[in-house]
């Protein structure tokens, strides 16, 4: 299936560079933008409270993994095809529903009483329901944003949310401290709230994508929307450019034992592990200012197979064993080059047809988990055998490869993308 160009759609982004200032003025994204940080801020509280209220129960440090992994299954499992509700509903409706019934489910989490089973049961459906409502917000944000401006308004997203994850996770422990695992809980289910009436509040109501005919299953949608992805050669590079965040995230997987490696007694090895950890989302958000509001539309795309590259290669100077200061610089210099993604995004809304976007996106995130989960495991694996060191230069060396050869294959494909951006 050939994807369709969305007319009228992204065709100024060449005339004029937006701004923060007109994004952030927009109502609907202030209403996106708001559920969101608030819902993130929320999980990401609900992430601590889980792992200190699974090992209180159980004193088992496996369990308390099993049930981190449960924040992964979920999206890979049945992302792609719950994904597709984003484009058979109305989208607004979806994100409604989302918040409301995860609400509820996490209320019930918050019950003394639920049993750990029952908890693990309603992780997974939590976690699950993550997938239509983040394909339904994806697929929405570029019909509240046009042009530029969704460009600027997705560096701004990702902005938020690489700093309210450092914030959740920093903040995290002091609030479970004070209120206790399951006040936590109930706290997030509140976010869950907060953010649906936001939403009702900021968000216009709009009818579902229109397609033509009776409306298909699911299984066929989510079959017509890998065709869409795969089928497309420049869709399918911009998906793999997307997927080789595995690389660069493998680093924070291992973050603990490189904090070991590096311990000289200095600085405990807690702080040496959240300074590693806060690194590379760091760089992210300094890369995602820079190159969203001092670089034009037409020079990202130029850029972006470089930046691919600079998101790995830093990585590689960790097989010389250098000093902590060299390697937080080195992994904030890979966030930096993350910045790629913000083009890539932009460039795979542009040539995915509107009643397709949803799956399209879901397909693609449930792609992103996998490879990071996946990555991450080996890199533990590796990490036990080699030492977090090489590991994580071998895994510069390796995403540094793939990153050169997408580049390549982007630069011969680009100038479709540049025509398509300054079609009258």
């Amino acid at each position: 299936m050939r994807a369709r160009r969305l007319p009228g759609r992204h065709r100024r982004s060449t005339e004029r560079q937006a701004t923060y200032g007109e994004v952030i003025a927009v109502k609907e994204f202030r209403a996106l933008w708001y559920a969101q940080g608030l819902s993130l801020l929320g999980d990401q509280l609900a992430q601590v409270a889980l792992a200190v209220l699974v090992y209180n129960r159980t004193g088992s440090p496996l369990a308390t993994a099993a049930v981190y992994a449960l924040t992964y299954l979920p999206s890979i499992v049945g992302g792609p095809l719950l994904a597709g509700l984003a484009d058979r509903f109305a989208r607004r409706g979806v994100m409604l529903a989302c918040d409301l019934i995860r609400a509820g489910l996490v209320c019930v989490m918050a019950l003394p009483i639920v049993p750990f089973w029952a908890l693990c049961v309603l992780v997974f459906l939590v976690v699950l329901l993550s997938a239509p409502f983040s394909a339904a917000r994806a697929a929405l944000l570029p019909e509240v944003l046009e042009g530029d401006r969704y460009v600027v308004g997705s560096a701004l997203q990702n902005m938020t949310n690489q700093a309210v994850q450092m914030l959740g996770f920093a903040a995290g422990g002091a609030v479970i401290a004070t209120m206790g695992p399951y006040r936590a809980l109930a706290l997030n289910a509140a976010t869950f709230l907060a953010s649906a009436l936001i939403l009702v509040a900021g968000v216009t109501r709009r009818p579902a994508p229109g397609r033509h005919g009776a409306r298909p299953s699911m299984w066929a949608m989510t079959r017509d929307g890998a065709r869409l992805v795969f089928g497309d050669r420049n869709l399918r590079t911009l998906v793999l450019l997307a997927w080789l965040c595995g690389f660069y995230v493998l680093p924070e997987g291992i973050a603990v034992p490189y904090a070991v490696a590096l311990h000289t007694g200095t600085l405990p090895v807690p702080v040496i592990t959240g300074l590693l950890m806060a690194a590379m989302p760091a760089g992210t958000v300094v890369g995602a200012f820079l190159f969203s509001r001092f670089v034009s539309p037409p020079r990202r795309l130029r850029m972006m197979g470089w930046l691919a590259m600079l998101s790995c290669a830093p990585l590689m100077v960790t097989a010389l064993r250098p000093p902590l200061e060299v390697v937080l610089a080195a992994w904030f210099l890979s966030g930096v080059g993350g910045a790629y993604q913000l083009a890539a995004n932009a460039a795979f809304v542009q040539r995915v047809p509107d009643d397709q976007r949803g799956q399209a996106f879901g397909l693609v995130h449930a792609g992103l988990m996998a490879v990071q989960g996946i990555a991450i495991l080996i890199g533990g694996y590796a990490a036990e055998r080699l030492g977090p060191e090489p590991v994580v230069a071998l895994s510069g060396v390796s995403g540094l490869t793939v990153a050169a050869v997408l580049a390549v294959m982007w630069a011969d494909r680009r100038g479709a993308a540049l025509r398509a951006q300054t079609a009258p």
